[in-house]
């Protein structure tokens, strides 16, 4: 286990200051970072709580998962490592993610028009 946690479903009142008292009580807390959304300045409803070392923060997990939180019940959980976004803007577009088709690669059958579109211009139904 790393030292890092990830801890969910936080009221709106909740501060970094509340969540360092509450983990600092299972042991020596090295950061907290409360996610706030860019425009509006105000809680995202998680954070991300690092303790010194990984036995605490295992420690904390045990003691807060599940506990009642500032009027919510909280949600602990060891935090993953950042992921690469996905999704159609970051597939392919000058990031390398698509693979270069060669000329080898291609059918190797001529391209036949449909019967629906190979009528001359002149003829209507």
């Amino acid at each position: 286990m790393n030292s890092k946690l990830y801890v969910g479903n936080l009221g709106p009142n909740v501060s970094e200051a509340d969540l360092r008292l509450l983990f600092s009580r299972a042991g020596a807390v090295t950061e907290v970072h409360l996610v706030l959304d860019p425009t509006t300045h105000q809680s995202r409803g998680h954070a991300f709580v690092t303790m010194a070392t990984p036995e605490l923060a295992e420690k904390a997990l045990e003691h807060y998962h599940s506990c009642e939180f500032g009027g919510r019940h909280i949600t602990v959980t060891e935090a993953r490592p950042p992921q690469e976004p996905k999704g159609m803007m970051s597939e392919g577009f000058a990031s390398g993610g698509a693979p270069h088709l060669s000329p080898s690669s291609r059918h190797d059958k001529p391209h036949q028009r449909s019967r629906r579109f190979s009528r001359s211009k002149g003829r209507r139904h």
